[in-house]
């Protein structure tokens, strides 16, 4: 994947994780800032305009979770989250306030490199979208109707504000309606992650959708994974 240009900030305020993280990333070709406390985060992205985020959740200043509410109000960036937290309502807000993805401490370089590669190329996908003729980016199933060139849900006529993965995930689910998709492959399609390592993240995700459109919406099927249970 082509990186010139693409800037990533690195919100850490563990000295040794921040430069570790920035080397890498470095290496990988991403031009990389790094601040270490939530009111530094803010006015950064704010000032550099960021192609992805790398955020740890504990900060001095306020949170991460705060940091990503703001900067996701302001302009929407791809966030990839670090916590050192197993509690689950964490990563639930985080996922809730505009997170895109996370990673919990301590974790590989290399795979946080490959996220991040990940992160892109779903925004990069997600822009080409807006291409799309307006008469062929709606899908319709009953009540539910997502709208592909705004990036927009409604369900029985109610607009659902979801964060950028979780449409991507509804979309990919929506296409193939009634068919149940292993987690694996909602991780190499929607995520683009090479390995199934991470599938309390799809979990994660299919919770925070069920919350904003309804628990009838996505069936599960114990053990393989998901499928859209809509009316047509």
């Amino acid at each position: 994947m082509e990186t010139t240009e693409r800037r990533v900030l690195v919100v850490e305020d563990e000295r040794a994780i921040a430069d570790a993280v920035a080397a890498r990333l470095r290496a990988e070709g991403f031009l990389v800032q790094v601040v270490g406390d939530g009111p530094s985060a803010v006015e950064t992205a704010r000032n550099i305009h960021p192609d992805v985020i790398v955020l740890d959740v504990m900060l001095p200043g306020f949170d991460g979770l705060e940091v990503c509410r703001r900067i996701q109000a302001e302009r929407p960036v791809p966030i990839l989250m670090l916590t050192a937290r197993g509690d689950e309502t964490d990563l639930l807000v985080g996922l809730a306030v505009g997170a895109d993805d996370y990673m919990a401490k301590p974790f590989s370089m290399r795979e946080l490199a490959a996220r991040v590669h990940a992160l892109l190329r779903r925004a990069d996908k997600a822009a080409a979208v807006t291409s799309t003729r307006r008469e062929d980016a709606t899908i319709r199933f009953g009540d539910l109707e997502i709208n592909m060139a705004e990036r927009r849900v409604l369900r029985g006529g109610v607009e659902a504000h979801l964060t950028p993965t979780e449409f991507d995930l509804l979309v990919h689910l929506a296409r193939r309606p009634r068919t149940v998709l292993p987690r694996e492959r909602l991780l190499a399609e929607v995520w683009g992650w090479a390995d199934a390592s991470g599938t309390r993240t799809v979990d994660s995700h299919i919770k925070g959708l069920r919350r904003k459109l309804g628990a009838d919406l996505i069936r599960t099927v114990h053990g393989v994974g998901y499928a859209l249970e809509v009316d047509r």
